[in-house]
């Protein structure tokens, strides 16, 4: 842990959004809902709300009885503000390939896909399924689903079949949305055909509509398939924004389950927007000048809400590329941040940690100065990453936003804000408008320095709704310890200052570059394959993913462990879940560890890997 403090220069602290974080939180706290009131009055609402929270644990109501719609806000608001003509897309492909959208044009494109999906049938509150790479069209598709009121369900263009199925059908999405391939580090792979297998049992699916980037174009099925610019060529140009309420489902995400099946985390449309529109505004500090990058994929929930919704609610310039961190060398990102004068960047440890591999004398061949906010997203960044990102990359000048959020809150809720003191290793303090604390099992605060359970007391805009037809699971977020606490299932500590860091899960969830990835999906996918009886999977740290997968493995009898059974597992792991979920390590055993309930203890399995010990296992099986 670094003692290092570091303090902002005067200009950030002037030209803060927050220019006085104990003095807002304050504000926050005295009255919540005039504080959330404020916020979300800088938004344009078709018909007000009679209550800004109605709060019936563990549900809450945001917005109560008003109507809205996202892309009025993300669009129109901005036409009607001398943004016509302002770049709300800059996007780069390899071989610098470059496309640019402007808010006129982006609307205009919405619009006439928006009328593409009526077409087809699509209706408000249906589910529309998007499996697209990083391109605007990906960007264009959640945006029209939301301005006819359907609800999307986007999917990383990593997954694999089976992960891409248990979505489609989970969500009974009517629509899948995707492109023939995506590109990556100069090859072309192919997402066509994995839709195909993933819908073959999923009846519910009425149509695909294919973005052919290739030629000689692949072919379509007639009954089945539909060309995406035939479908926008053959509507008309204007589709009015469809009302919708405050409290009706803009989006369902997927993440890692512990139990097996992934959850549907599904969001509500008018707090989504409002935690949307704050911390981007005043935690990122998005400005009108910036040209902004969040790197992460629109499969995930940062590239919903920093990659895409928020940002647009800002009306800032999103910069989008095909080009990954290394390739075709190390120093393109840094390249491109020179060239199109990238001020905020937004990016994973586990990139940075990649940066940090390969030294410092490749980002200082690139000019670096256009950056005034850096920021860190997807897990704990570690001190040594915060002083290499500082120094190297920042210049000693820029902030760092270490953000701890989840696919669940929907939105930032702990880091450093912009002209505070920043400690590496910490995230920071819970931002204005967020209740947390570090306590114990109980639910009752711990001692500074002392580790416990990171839990959150109240209710917050952009919290999720619900997990998608499982209130159980729902209800058993909000019920940690006796005050029955939103758990977050992460470990922490508090320093004297109120500062949190942020320890790692201590649930089944394993970190992997960023990518949550539940064991039980991995431990199925394993279980799946004709050679194996058991199996089970844990997170080994490692420099530069955060984690790694180990899995250990008990093989039916009469099966032999071979290399050539290792590849083979391993390959059908990825043909399953995708290549994020493949273990590194597999390890073939004859037991696992058990409680006498039957239920694996990855923990001390764990503790057995790292030669640490197992602690109580008083539990287990004998």
């Amino acid at each position: 842990m670094s003692g290092n403090i570091y303090y902002p220069d005067s200009s950030y602290k002037e030209t803060a959004k927050i220019h006085n974080y104990s003095d807002k939180y304050q504000e926050f706290t005295k009255d919540p809902d005039a504080f959330w009131r404020r916020i979300a009055s800088d938004l344009l609402w078709f018909e007000p709300w009679d209550q800004v929270r109605v709060w019936d644990h563990p549900f809450a109501r945001w917005f109560t009885n008003a109507k809205l719609n996202i892309t009025y806000n993300c669009l129109e608001r901005h036409l009607n503000n001398d943004r016509r003509n302002k770049v709300a897309i800059c996007w780069v492909g390899e071989n610098n390939r470059e496309r640019i959208l402007t808010y006129y044009q982006l609307h205009k494109d919405v619009m006439r896909f928006a009328n593409g999906l009526k077409s087809l049938g699509v209706t408000k509150g249906d589910r529309v399924c998007i499996y697209m790479p990083a391109i605007p069209e990906m960007v264009v598709a959640m945006l029209a689903c939301a301005r006819i009121g359907a609800v999307h369900t986007v999917v990383f263009a990593g997954y694999g079949a089976k992960a891409l199925n248990e979505r489609i059908t989970g969500s009974q999405s009517k629509v899948v949305i995707t492109a023939d391939s995506t590109v990556r580090r100069g090859g072309s792979i192919p997402l066509k055909p994995i839709v195909e297998e993933a819908i073959i049992n999923a009846p519910m699916v009425e149509k695909v509509v294919v973005l052919r980037t290739q030629e000689p174009k692949v072919g379509l099925l007639d009954d089945l398939e539909i060309d995406f610019e035939d479908l926008m060529s053959s509507v008309p140009r204007q589709c009015p924004p469809e009302p919708v309420g405050s409290e009706d489902p803009l989006f369902i995400l997927y993440t890692s389950g512990t139990t097996g099946a992934p959850k549907g985390i599904v969001h509500a449309a008018g707090g989504y927007m409002v935690g949307a529109y704050y911390t981007t505004k005043y935690v990122l500090t998005l400005q009108e000048n910036d040209l902004y990058w969040c790197t992460a994929d629109p499969g995930w929930i940062t590239g919903h809400t920093y990659g895409t919704y928020g940002p647009l609610l800002v009306g800032g310039t999103i910069f989008m590329t095909e080009y990954t961190p290394d390739y075709p060398d190390p120093g393109v990102w840094w390249r491109l941040i020179e060239e199109y004068g990238v001020s905020i960047f937004y990016t994973a440890p586990t990139a940075i940690r990649m940066f940090m591999k390969v030294g410092s004398e490749i980002p200082d061949k690139s000019d670096l100065s256009s950056l005034r906010i850096l920021g860190s997203v997807g897990e704990p960044l570690n001190p040594e990453a915060f002083e290499w990102f500082y120094h190297n990359i920042g210049k000693d000048h820029c902030p760092i936003l270490d953000t701890w959020w989840q696919t669940e809150t929907g939105m930032h809720m702990i880091t450093t804000m912009v002209g505070e003191p920043m400690k590496p290793g910490f995230a920071g303090k819970p931002i204005p408008g967020i209740v947390a604390d570090v306590v114990n099992d109980e639910g009752d605060p711990v001692p500074s320095g002392t580790t416990g359970f990171l839990a959150i007391k109240e209710p917050w805009p952009s919290m999720m709704q619900m997990v998608h037809q499982n209130e159980e699971r729902y209800r058993g977020y909000w019920n940690f310890g006796k005050y029955h606490y939103y758990s977050t299932n992460d470990l922490a500590v508090k320093d004297d200052d109120g500062y949190i860091m942020l320890l790692g899960r201590s649930d089944d969830i394993i970190i992997v570059a960023g990518h949550n990835v539940g064991t039980a999906e991995i431990e199925s996918a394993l279980v799946s394959h004709q050679s194996v009886a058991e199996a089970a999977a844990i997170g080994k740290p490692d420099d530069l993913k955060g984690n790694l997968i180990k899995a250990f493995v008990i093989l039916r009898n009469g099966v032999i462990p071979t290399p050539k059974l290792i590849h083979d597992l391993k390959y059908h792991v990825r043909m399953m879940l995708g290549p994020i979920s493949v273990p590194a390590e597999l390890e073939f055993v004859e037991t696992l560890p058990k409680t006498r309930s039957g239920k694996i203890m990855r923990r001390v399995l764990k503790a057995r890997e790292m030669g640490m010990d197992p602690g109580d296992v008083s539990t287990l099986e004998e």
